[in-house]
């Protein structure tokens, strides 16, 4: 991106609003979002300037949307201001496995992470992932090397899919939750493979799925 060119007062106040307004919304302005907050008489005055922008390389656009601004780091990338959650390890979508470890994985302080859609976090809080290993859920369209983002919860619906510990086992799974009496199912979302029964006690949800990232490559 080119910096060195001393730019006019309103290009400067243009696109230090694009900057603010991205990194408090996480989404780009629209040009009369512009228009009004830099005090700019049309808005054909914001596309003369955003396309000086965009031809010194702070910003491309995007003619065909409403927000199609994006503002380029210094290599001429697209910044993103989407939040990231850390993935603290695997989760079994088969036979459990031994449970990922929070404490260790904080201890070790090598975290992986991934973008998530600003919603997510604004309407769950808290949030965290693991990548799914093994194909038990994939009726469910979750399959092998996924990434399930995860709401830390003790309690889960009947039919809510889960991360469900094992108390005894000392293992976690992936896997629909149904409380039957004094047992719990754990079903999974293939129909070549059984549920998993065990008493109630012996169980412990310590999150539900609220999304899932495929892995495509």
């Amino acid at each position: 991106m080119v910096t060195s060119k001393k730019m006019p007062p309103r290009r400067q106040r243009i696109l230090a609003f694009l900057q603010e307004f991205y990194s408090d919304n996480s989404i780009p302005p629209t040009v009369r979002d512009i228009q009004r907050a830099c005090e700019i008489s049309s808005t054909s005055v914001v596309d003369y300037n955003l396309e000086k922008l965009r031809e010194a390389g702070y910003i491309n656009r995007r003619q065909d949307v409403a927000r199609g601004i994006e503002i380029l780091d210094q290599e001429g990338e697209p910044i993103s201001n989407a939040p990231r959650v850390q993935i603290l390890g695997l989760i079994a979508a088969g036979a459990p496995i031994p449970a990922w470890s929070v404490e260790e994985s904080e201890a070790s302080r090598e975290f992986d992470t991934v973008e998530i859609s600003p919603e997510l976090l604004r309407q769950h809080g808290k949030l965290f992932a693991l990548r799914v290993n093994g194909t038990s859920m994939i009726d469910a369209l979750i399959d092998d090397g996924d990434v399930v983002i995860i709401k830390p919860s003790s309690v889960a619906n009947n039919g809510e899919m889960v991360v469900a510990w094992l108390k005894e086992e000392e293992e976690t799974t992936l896997k629909k939750f149904y409380a039957e009496g004094s047992q719990v199912r754990l079903q999974p979302a293939n129909s070549t493979m059984e549920p998993i029964y065990s008493p109630a006690e012996n169980v412990e949800v310590h999150g539900k799925v609220v999304s899932v990232i495929r892995n495509l490559g």
